[in-house]
């Protein structure tokens, strides 16, 4: 089974973007992008208790750091549900870390270090269980899972480009707002599954705010208070977007195909939490934007992407759009 098979299978959406890097950052993207599904699939899992858990996210950390064996790994999740895309990339650990060996020695430091970190980070929270007090254990919950990635892509795209590493010291704190973009939107839209699963990831302090607890977000004689809590996520993420743009005006304009794999993301998650803004539906289902605005977003940044002030009118127009 190929790694591009797999990319697609895991996040359509993220190999969109991944697919226009050029030449090595796009294996050296796959690479990463796969063996932090890997992490994620062990978080995430809904048939593990929190210990099993934390003791295979920390072997996978030591099989990253060359201590333990592949199969300890995946001899542990031979009978997994194969219809979750994650639990197969899981059980092709053996087949990415292999692709990882062939790329250049920096850039596996780079991905290995960055994903080390994150799945430590990872395991910290499972053990730590759901529990958000405040909007900074929220930021910081997001960093491990989100933020970590921005630092490894920026360090890729530093290594692959002398004109971005000349802006490293720009781009790195732009990038940990980028991921935090990304995943405050993630919890926006996936507010309904998390607490399904357990895990509500709006703080605390939020939920006093209007009086409410975890479960009574989701009873519906409770929306007008629930919108409330929804708009001071909403702002959270508006406020991350707005870094994560200045992130991407700060990439070189003539490296367009680093742009378009950061623009995709962006321009979907700024649409997404239009369609969410106030939308009490998101307490009941995901929140997704349609393919066809998927498809236009795509057609429309491979033709304008590299320009900054196109980038400015068309984040208005996605989020004027949504507010009709």
């Amino acid at each position: 089974m190929s790694l591009r098979y797999l990319l697609r299978s895991a996040s359509r959406t993220f190999a969109i973007g991944i697919e226009q890097l050029p030449g090595i950052l796009c294996d050296a993207a796959t690479v990463a992008y796969l063996l932090l599904r890997v992490s994620d699939y062990l978080e995430d899992n809904e048939d593990m208790t929190a210990e099993s858990k934390v003791r295979l996210l920390n072997t996978w950390v030591e099989i990253l750091e060359d201590k333990a064996n592949s199969e300890d790994l995946t001899r542990e999740i031979q009978n997994a549900d194969t219809s979750n895309p994650d639990a197969v990339v899981a059980q092709h650990a053996a087949d990415i870390l292999r692709r990882l060996t062939t790329l250049p020695q920096e850039v596996q430091e780079i991905i290995t270090q960055h994903v080390i970190h994150s799945t430590l980070g990872m395991a910290r929270w499972v053990e730590r269980g759901p529990q958000v007090n405040d909007e900074t254990d929220l930021d910081d919950y997001m960093f491990e899972v989100a933020g970590r990635v921005g630092y490894l892509l920026t360090h890729l795209f530093a290594w692959y480009s002398s004109a971005i590493h000349n802006r490293k010291d720009r781009l790195l704190p732009l990038a940990r707002e980028f991921g935090l973009a990304l995943q405050t939107v993630n919890v926006i839209r996936g507010l309904r599954r998390d607490y399904e699963r357990g895990w509500v990831f709006v703080p605390k302090k939020f939920l006093a705010q209007v009086n409410l607890t975890a479960p009574e977000l989701f009873q519906p004689e409770n929306r007008a208070q629930a919108i409330q809590v929804l708009d001071m996520l909403a702002d959270k993420a508006e406020r991350h977007l707005r870094a994560a743009l200045t992130c991407v005006k700060t990439l070189p304009p003539w490296q367009h195909r680093i742009r378009l794999a950061c623009i995709f993301p962006l321009m979907f998650a700024i649409r997404t939490l239009a369609i969410s803004r106030r939308n009490d539906q998101v307490f009941e289902n995901e929140a997704k934007i349609s393919h066809a605005e998927v498809k236009q977003i795509v057609t429309d940044s491979m033709l304008w992407g590299w320009s900054n002030l196109w980038l400015d009118s068309y984040y208005r127009k996605l989020n004027v759009m949504a507010e009709k």
